[in-house]
């Protein structure tokens, strides 16, 4: 009886690859670590930037300030993970100052947007909701509507902040309160910097396997 012959192999590259974690999920991954890097960003400024309160002026607005945004960054983790495991296998890498940009911008957007959201249901101002709600739609569309223009979604964030401004305002009209405004300055102004860092990761997440089509491979500094 003849010997059979073993099968040849017409793909080793993806007989060697088989098995391996895809480019989408290490990508997914990658913007998962840096979402936690941002938020570890966003606390570290939160602590910093009211801390001449703690000496100078009033002690309370200090402590005040801290536990709503440590309460804020406890709320916003699990979420913004998942949200960031979502984006990151859905896109391709960008361009590192653009990623940086957009990072900062959003952040900002989001920082405000949930703060006063928290806020409102803290506080049980249910009339503040009726734009807080819409803007954090149009912030998660202009996050994930990958097929539209950069200028048409960096239009999108902006009329979001506009209307997170708007409840802001509102809030400060019916009652003015200094700590609703301290924290919210202060809150935009941590998470901007939180998604200055997280936008850098952003940019560099599933390395020169997820370059859009037709960009040039390049190493990866390290």
């Amino acid at each position: 009886m003849p010997r059979r012959r073993p099968q040849r192999r017409e793909h080793p590259l993806e007989d060697q690859n088989r098995g391996a974690i895809r480019p989408e999920s290490q990508r997914a991954f990658g913007c998962v670590t840096w979402v936690n890097m941002g938020m570890l960003a966003f606390l570290a400024a939160a602590f910093l930037l009211p801390l001449p309160f703690r000496y100078v002026g009033n002690g309370e607005i200090f402590s005040e300030i801290q536990l709503r945004l440590a309460l804020l960054g406890l709320i916003l983790i699990v979420p913004g993970m998942a949200l960031g495991a979502v984006l990151g296998a859905r896109t391709y890498r960008v361009e590192g100052r653009l990623g940086a940009r957009a990072g900062a911008g959003i952040g900002a957007a989001v920082g405000l947007n949930s703060y006063l959201l928290v806020f409102s249901l803290f506080e049980d101002i249910p009339l503040l909701l009726a734009s807080l709600v819409p803007s954090a739609g149009l912030l998660l569309y202009a996050l994930f509507a990958t097929g539209q223009a950069l200028k048409r979604r960096q239009w999108i964030v902006l009329l979001a902040v506009i209307l997170s401004v708007f409840s802001g305002a509102v809030a400060l009209i019916l009652e003015f309160d200094l700590l609703l405004l301290l924290g919210a300055v202060f809150c935009m102004a941590a998470a901007t910097i939180g998604g200055f860092v997280g936008g850098i990761g952003y940019a560099r997440a599933g390395g020169n396997a997820m370059l859009p089509p037709g960009a040039l491979h390049r190493k990866i500094d390290q």
